[in-house]
């Protein structure tokens, strides 16, 4: 579809009206924009923020044609919206990434055929379409490795540890206790990596590009549980992981924000282990410490306005509020003691049901430099440990 800009005032569609389709909105109504959110849940907290809301699910023909002609330009909040949705709407309007890109990224075989395929750096991998292959197919990559489902799954869910030969029953079992037909799995290699690190592209539809700072990540249970950025010690790694996404993201032909998820291994080699085709949770960072956030260049390339610059102003520690974190800061004097700390910034996403590994909001820590952030972060998550007060 030819590429046009859409000017302000008109209306964005965003599939998806979590966090992350929140946070869009806010960033589109900033630049003028109207946004009718589409999310079959009508607890989700962008129905909020939107202009347009359509509760229902994403199967509703009826919800198609009315969205369709109200739109402007389509995004979506995460890769797990359906692609033949995407394909029915990009008949009608620019959807951004388009379901092409959509439709590779959301199967995890697909995404690391096609990388491995182009060249790109990832960990071994196959593919498996019964339980009872397991064990040969992860003789195939060796132990340990990481069973996922090829799609859905995300924070750790829909994957299966694999350490060793005599661990392979129990998942066996457990795959097909849920197996569904047609199902498919990929499984990796347990790569032994020395650090996670993430890094955010944006592509507009012109071809252009730019990256973040690259981020360093601290995982809890599968779950983002802390950002650095910059990440510590990383100039030349920082080169490296630019150059990569800005290649993976030229060979998709993606317009939008997109982030890699890499690992770096003791050699200083990178292997990407995953792409997000939409704003990250490692780049919430940006709502605070960037010149431009991450959504409002997603509001940007969904437009076909030019990119924003990608300036940091601040270090920055990011850290995530999972569960009961949410309840435990309210409680007390909990909430006064946090924005108590210098460059403490809070986010809480308005869900109403708190559930155990479920993200609640996030609070990013600005300083003058790395060391002084996360003196601040560490600070707060110790509170978080020792109660609801979060003494100092």
């Amino acid at each position: 579809m030819k590429a046009v800009v859409i000017e302000p005032g008109s209306v964005l569609g965003v599939l998806g009206g979590g966090q992350l389709g929140a946070m869009f909105t806010m960033a589109a109504h900033c630049l003028g924009y109207h946004v009718a959110v589409w999310d079959p849940d009508p607890e989700a907290p962008a129905h909020r923020f939107a202009t347009h809301s359509f509760p229902v699910p994403f199967t509703d023909q009826d919800i198609l044609e009315r969205f369709a002609n109200l739109v402007s330009a389509v995004t979506y909040e995460w890769e797990n919206i359906p692609a033949k949705l995407c394909r029915e709407l990009e008949q009608r309007k620019p959807v951004r990434p388009s379901s092409a890109v959509l439709s590779v990224i959301q199967d995890r075989l697909e995404q690391k055929g096609f990388l491995a395929s182009n060249g790109f750096p990832v960990p071994p991998f196959a593919s498996l379409t019964a339980p009872d292959q397991l064990a040969t197919t992860v003789r195939q990559v060796g132990y340990p490795a990481l069973l996922k489902t090829a799609t859905a799954g995300y924070d750790g869910k829909g994957q299966w540890r694999i350490h060793r030969e005599s661990d392979v029953r129990e998942v066996e079992r457990a795959l097909s206790g849920s197996a569904r037909p047609g199902m498919r799995w990929i499984v990796e290699s347990f790569v032994p990596f020395e650090r996670e690190l993430s890094i955010l592209v944006v592509r507009g539809s012109d071809g252009q590009s730019c990256t973040y700072p690259l981020a360093e990540n601290e995982h809890e249970e599968g779950i983002l549980r802390t950002t650095k950025v910059p990440a510590p010690e990383s100039s030349v790694v920082a080169e490296r992981a630019a150059a990569l996404a800005r290649q993976v993201v030229d060979r998709l032909e993606g317009v939008g924000v997109f982030c890699l998820e890499l690992f770096q291994l003791s050699s200083g080699e990178l292997l990407i282990n995953e792409i997000a085709p939409r704003p990250h949770n490692s780049g919430h960072y940006t709502l605070d410490a960037c010149s431009v956030s991450q959504f409002e260049q997603q509001v940007r390339t969904t437009t076909g306005m030019p990119l924003g610059e990608v300036r940091l102003l601040s270090p920055a520690v990011m850290v995530n509020l999972i569960g009961g974190d949410a309840a435990t800061l309210m409680k007390g004097a909990g909430c006064r003691t946090l924005l108590d700390i210098p460059g403490a910034v809070l986010h809480l996403y308005g869900k109403r049901a708190i559930r155990p590994r479920r993200k609640m909001g996030h609070v990013t820590f600005l300083g003058e430099t790395l060391s002084v952030a996360l003196d601040h972060a560490k600070q707060f998550r110790d509170g978080l440990a020792n109660g609801p007060a979060l003494s100092a």
